[in-house]
């Protein structure tokens, strides 16, 4: 019978040293503003969940909600100059 199970060798080829590569830390560099709008709209929603939500709660929600789009926006923009001017 034919064994199934992948070579040890083969498995561990590359160690894992626990780091982010230059390339992970460049690209969450670059998704760091959308992360951080992120963060202020989960702030924002956090804060209503244990109370009645005010006006000023809803203005902090909305205002949270369009930066985190206009991150988004910003960040989709910068990735399709980024292919569209290397391509031919």
């Amino acid at each position: 019978m034919l064994s199934i199970a992948a070579l040890q060798a083969v498995v561990t080829a590359t160690p894992f040293d626990g780091e982010p590569s230059d390339a992970e830390l460049d690209a969450i560099e670059q998704e760091l503003p959308l992360i951080l709008a992120e963060v202020d709209l989960l702030d924002a929603q956090i804060t209503t969940l244990d109370r009645p939500s005010t006006e000023l709660d809803t203005r902090r929600i909305r205002r949270a909600r369009n930066r985190v789009m206009a991150a988004r926006r910003d960040l989709t923009n910068r990735a399709g100059a980024v292919q569209s001017g290397g391509a031919a």
